[in-house]
């Protein structure tokens, strides 16, 4: 990972943890119901946010270097790989 990615996946989820608490507290004050899902919705877009600067970085740098490699077993594990986490299944 590089780690300007490192750096940006940190912030975001310590903002992402934040955002966690506050959720907890809402709960724990028993505040309005479609209050809390909106902050859950919230927390959800960001998780997605992250886990899209990580598969970014993941395709720069992991999945180029197998593709320019010459080892095939390599290129199909890494685009087996991506499917299979697009298509959220383990591989």
């Amino acid at each position: 990972m590089k780690t300007e990615t490192r750096d940006a996946a940190a912030k975001r989820l310590a903002r992402i943890e934040g955002q966690v608490r506050g959720v907890a507290k809402m709960v724990g004050e028993d505040r309005y119901c479609v209050d809390i899902v909106r902050q859950v919705q919230a927390i959800k877009a960001a998780l997605t946010g992250l886990e899209g600067l990580i598969l970014d970085d993941h395709i720069a740098t992991c999945v180029e270097h197998a593709l320019e490699a010459d080892d095939l077993d390599a290129r199909r594990e890494k685009v087996e790989e991506l499917v299979a986490v697009l298509g959220g299944r383990k591989k």
